[in-house]
């Protein structure tokens, strides 16, 4: 089970990846766009460093939806390794079993 801190955090991100994630998207349409002039393109850049940093989406760690882990996540599931072996071995992930050979 991970720290309720770390999680809070993690949950944190998320939110402000969210409401910043507007900005952000017209802030990058600016400094890549090739019409754009130079100055533009520098004032673009300074305003995307001013936001927080916590605004950016690569900040953000996934994690497994019931414990929390932060590591062996499989994203298609949103589940940690151990807790996708249980609930494959319970039956509860429809197409999915164990591979024997």
């Amino acid at each position: 089970m991970a720290k309720t801190s770390m999680v809070n955090r993690d949950i944190k991100r998320t939110k402000l990846v969210q409401k910043f994630a507007a900005k952000r998207a017209g802030l990058k349409a600016i400094v890549l766009s090739p019409k754009a002039s130079y100055e533009e393109k520098m004032e673009a850049q300074s305003k995307l460093q001013k936001l927080p940093r916590d605004a950016s989406p690569s900040r953000q760690r996934t994690r497994c939806a019931l414990t929390g882990r932060p590591r062996a996540v499989y994203a298609k599931f949103g589940l940690g390794r151990n807790k996708l072996r249980e609930a494959t071995m319970r039956g509860d992930v429809p197409g999915l079993r164990k591979a024997s050979w």
